[in-house]
């Protein structure tokens, strides 16, 4: 049985992945990095730091400290001023967070900053269906290290226990990604999986281990979970 699930954030709940892009190439400009889409979309699963990090490598500079807080900084102003006007979910999606609210415990697992997106979830009114949010703050190692999905079990757990309800196994709980970095970590843990395919093709999913791949949650329901992942 699936008791709980936990949603990568950029990609999965918010349609932001472009804007990352764009965000991310004009922060690097002026540093005289050119990223590229491909350089983009290799690097997911990464936090704002290993991702910076990889990108002055890969153009053969070195990073100082100021350069990496300059970079980081204007990469943050720029992805929030790109969201002021509208916050681009991705079709259904709220709709499916808030049914299965109602029957599931939910988290966040994401390498993007805590108040990232906390001020997102907030602006949406969907804080409250989240007891548990991991970020990048919480953890030392990105995706497809399990470190991200071992410490949101822990703190599902927490939140259970505090409500008086039964503790769960890894295997009950279902990991919703769009990334091989992320399906590899959810696994790593334990967790089942299933594999949007917003940001990359439904068969990078599969071979990176995903058990179910959807092209979208737009038609998803937990009657849908029910059927695929709990019925013997």
């Amino acid at each position: 049985m699936i008791h709980a699930i936990l949603f990568d954030f950029n990609g999965v709940i918010i349609d932001d992945e472009p804007l990352q892009l764009q965000a991310y190439q004009e922060a690097l400009k002026p540093e005289g990095i050119a990223l590229t889409e491909r350089d983009y979309y290799e690097s997911l699963g990464m936090d704002e730091v290993t991702f910076v990090i990889n990108a002055f490598e890969r153009a053969g500079k070195e990073l100082s400290d100021a350069a990496l807080t300059r970079v980081l900084k204007r990469k943050t102003e720029l992805h929030r001023r790109m969201l002021e006007s509208e916050l681009p979910f991705f079709p259904g999606v709220v709709d499916f967070i808030k049914a299965c609210a109602r029957r599931y415990t939910l988290g966040v697992v994401s390498m993007s900053r805590r108040r990232e997106i906390e001020e997102i979830l907030a602006r949406a009114e969907l804080d409250r269906f989240f007891p548990v949010i991991v970020s990048a703050d919480e953890v030392q190692l990105c995706k497809p290290n399990p470190e991200c999905f071992n410490r949101a079990f822990i703190l599902l757990n927490a939140a259970r226990h505090a409500a008086g309800e039964s503790q769960l196994s890894p295997a009950e709980c279902l990991a919703v990604e769009d990334s091989p970095p992320g399906i590899r970590a959810a696994r790593a843990a334990g967790m089942r999986t299933l594999g949007v395919a917003n940001t990359v093709p439904a068969q990078v999913l599969r071979e990176a281990g995903a058990e179910v791949v959807t092209p979208s949650l737009a038609d998803w329901t937990t009657d849908a979970i029910h059927h695929l992942y709990e019925t013997p």
